[in-house]
């Protein structure tokens, strides 16, 4: 597949989008109750009335239990469309569930990319010879984008907060969608919509991705997310001069990401160091610019 401008820029926006996925399990938000995944389930087979709370506790609950097992396996696919173009980037490796550390390998358009998140600091290793700066690995310091394009971003980049995430769940915004097998575990489907504006600066936040956003979990008989999807439309910055196709809009462009994680063997090692800093090119100022990860 030809890399257009345009598409080169989708492949940037994929790998932000993988970015966005992985860290929405992040740490819990406390005060998780030990008996909240099988009530769900009673409540949920008998159809009574608390049915639908039920599944709300299930739900904000699975971020704590998730959490509790420290590490584990992942895998992702992550497909984003814009102006009639769309990349789609697999991914494979290893997460600290509770401070975002992970070590990944992330395949798009042929291409392989090595990827690693330590500290909120993003490294990445283009094929040979297409890292700029002639070093082999590129560093985008995440918390620094975030600050720069505002609270809302780093809602989406920081672990530490993606709890609010379930707390912007209510009653109203959980239903479930019956039973699956994820890599051979059954689990139970829950549709979620989150209330943007319930989250840290989300009025922020919803000038990116509209007032909603929502997200689809399977989790498993100890309450545990086994697969998560997330579905977002980004207002993205309008194409640089040049890179427009013939015809196509000079403004504000609509991405569209979905992000598909599935979770394994809890407990895994998790090795993720930065490399020497003597073959890294600093490209935050630049990801900040053109708010997107380059790939």
């Amino acid at each position: 597949m030809a890399r257009s401008g345009s598409g080169s820029r989708i492949a940037a926006l994929s790998v932000a989008g993988v970015l966005a996925g992985t860290v929405l399990v992040g740490c819990g938000d406390g005060g998780s109750d030990s008996d909240t995944a099988g009530s769900a389930k009673k409540a949920s087979a008998s159809g009574g009335p608390g049915a639908r709370e039920e599944g709300t506790r299930a739900v904000r609950s699975a971020y704590d239990r998730t959490a509790e097992e420290d590490t584990a396996r992942v895998t992702l696919k992550v497909r984003t469309s814009a102006q009639g173009d769309s990349v789609t980037a697999d991914g494979k490796g290893t997460v600290d569930l509770e401070d975002g550390d992970s070590v990944m390998t992330v395949t798009a358009e042929g291409q392989r990319m090595e990827q690693r998140v330590v500290d909120q600091v993003l490294y990445q290793k283009p094929p040979a010879g297409q890292a700029p700066g002639g070093k082999p690995w590129i560093k985008i310091d995440l918390e620094k984008v975030a600050a720069r394009q505002g609270a809302g971003g780093q809602t989406m980049n920081d672990p530490a907060r993606s709890a609010a995430l379930a707390k912007a769940v209510d009653d109203k915004d959980v239903t479930e969608k019956g039973t699956a097998e994820v890599g051979g575990v059954r689990t139970t489907r829950y549709r979620v919509v989150v209330d943007v504006a319930e989250l840290p600066d989300g009025r922020k936040l919803s000038e990116q991705v509209g007032p909603t956003l929502p997200m689809d979990l399977w989790l498993d008989d100890e309450g545990r997310i086994r697969r998560q999807q997330v579905d977002m439309t980004v207002k993205a910055a309008p194409a640089a001069r040049g890179e427009s196709r013939a015809g196509a809009s000079s403004g504000p462009r609509q991405v569209t990401v979905r992000t598909v994680l599935e979770f394994t063997d809890f407990g895994v090692d998790v090795d993720a160091d930065a490399p020497p800093a003597r073959q890294v090119t600093d490209m935050t100022d630049e990801a900040a610019r053109q708010g997107g990860v380059r790939s």
